[in-house]
């Protein structure tokens, strides 16, 4: 059974996003998103942590 599952991420693009086309004729593109992640520890000292997500878009969302 194929499902859709929906993700926001609000981060920046840390490189150009490379777009590609398939031997179907399809496009392709790939980009990474870096996103911060920001928490007090139990001492109360302020955190941050960086997170890097690679991401793929099909179709018209490729374009």
């Amino acid at each position: 059974m194929r499902t859709v599952n929906k993700v926001i991420l609000i981060g920046n693009i840390t490189r150009d996003p490379v777009v590609k086309t398939t031997e179907s004729n399809k496009k392709v593109t790939l980009f990474t998103i870096a996103t911060n992640r920001y928490y007090k520890t139990t001492e109360g000292e302020q955190k941050s942590e960086s997170e890097f997500h690679n991401c793929v878009a099909w179709g018209n969302l490729a374009e």
